[in-house]
């Protein structure tokens, strides 16, 4: 096999580190199991970034969500070490992490994580005309 699961989140560097910009990744194939009954939970991961120094690396990135298939995991408790994780690994300016879990027993599950630099002030929402409005 070219790949395999990997708890390893590789980084390089931020190639642009003086101009704050908004990495977001959409992972639709996670995988874990339900703790209680071992069934399968599946969820699309929505992750969204602003990197400082660091950027994360997308196969390492892929080979560490493959590394879930096969753990038990609370949603609320995947998605929370999911996104300490990668603030390990890149220590980001900011992070949000969205899990939006598959239905389960009739409930549908979305767990929102975020981690803000205490350093960091965003920047100013710019707000254009509407297209058209010349």
């Amino acid at each position: 096999m070219p790949s395999s699961p990997s708890t390893v989140l590789e980084t390089f560097r931020n190639p642009e580190p003086a101009r704050p910009f908004t990495i977001r990744m959409r992972l639709p194939e996670f995988t874990c199991l339900c703790p209680k009954t071992g069934q399968p939970d599946f969820a699309t991961l929505h992750l969204e970034y602003v990197p400082d120094k660091l950027c994360i690396e997308l196969k390492s990135l892929k080979n560490y969500i493959w590394s879930f298939r096969d753990q038990g995991a609370f949603h609320e408790a995947v998605t929370n070490q999911i996104l300490n994780d990668l603030v390990s690994a890149a220590g980001p300016l900011f992070m949000r992490l969205t899990a939006d879990f598959n239905v389960r027993g009739g409930v549908y599950t979305v767990v929102v994580a975020e981690h803000r630099n205490p350093a960091w002030q965003p920047p100013e929402p710019v707000t254009l005309p509407p297209s058209g409005a010349l």
